[in-house]
């Protein structure tokens, strides 16, 4: 896997990002925000952190793929896009 660089990401949009997710029932994932960082958990499963490439695209370390933060027409975020392998999972923004 190549290396990313990092980009950076205002502390704004930061918050803009902070939720619950879900896929399906039962399956979510809770983004949080701490000391200027972005975490993502999925249900039970440890936070990792995203590391924004641009605004509204993250990836994390030593993981193939990236997230999206899909924003609509009006500039509010809609879907999560988890792109890996060229397949789009989508995670409905639910809080």
């Amino acid at each position: 896997m190549k290396t990313r660089a990092k980009g950076n990401v205002t502390e704004s949009l930061l918050n803009d990002y902070v939720g619950t997710y879900e896929l399906a029932s039962g399956r979510t994932m809770l983004v949080t925000r701490q000391a200027g960082k972005l975490y993502a958990r999925r249900n039970t499963g440890e936070p990792a952190e995203l590391l924004p490439e641009s605004p509204d695209l993250f990836f994390r370390n030593g993981v193939e793929g990236r997230s999206l933060f899909h924003r609509d027409a009006s500039g509010r975020l809609d879907p999560l896009i988890d792109r890996r392998n060229n397949e789009d999972l989508l995670w409905k923004k639910v809080q």
